[in-house]
């Protein structure tokens, strides 16, 4: 029976690659110098941290810039409020990956309502789909692209 994967997946390596990137780009501007503005990254969380709120923006405009020319959806981010203490702001972000069990509910109640003759099944962070026909999962691929989600889903290991 043919199948496929609904999955939402983000290449760390690339995500790195940005995050190095920016500083660059960050030590080279004219409005940072004398700074201690600065992005870590760490497995999938990433700090910015720099003197103001104002210079945060401006670091998450960059980030976003080069995440953006790297590939990567930047619906993947989730970005915590930014605190301030003394001379100093940071802002958290964390990078998802994997479909959460509130997305994947939502988008199996979605398929079931659609009446379409394939089964669905939650795998852990992903969402299996199968059915009959070929033209059916299309469907399906079709009915959750229309859906206005907050997360980026990719659609792999389709097996006919």
């Amino acid at each position: 029976m043919p199948s496929f994967d609904i999955v939402s997946r983000v290449d760390l390596h690339e995500v790195s690659n940005a995050v190095d990137q920016a500083n660059r780009e960050i030590k080279t501007r004219y409005d940072f110098r004398g700074s201690s503005a600065h992005v870590e990254h760490n497995d999938i969380h990433i700090s910015i941290r720099a003197d103001d709120e104002y210079q945060i923006s401006q670091i998450r405009d960059i980030l976003e810039l080069r995440l953006t020319k790297r590939g990567i959806d930047i619906r993947c981010l989730q970005f915590s409020e930014v605190r301030e203490s003394g001379n100093n702001a940071q802002q958290e972000v964390t990078v998802r990956s994997g479909v959460d069990s509130d997305l994947a509910r939502l988008l199996v109640k979605r398929i079931k309502n659609s009446k379409l003759k394939v089964q669905t099944a939650i795998q852990g962070d992903q969402l299996r789909v199968t059915g009959k026909k070929r033209d059916d999962l299309q469907s399906v691929i079709e009915l959750v692209d229309q859906e206005d989600r907050t997360l980026p889903l990719q659609y792999v290991n389709f097996r006919d």
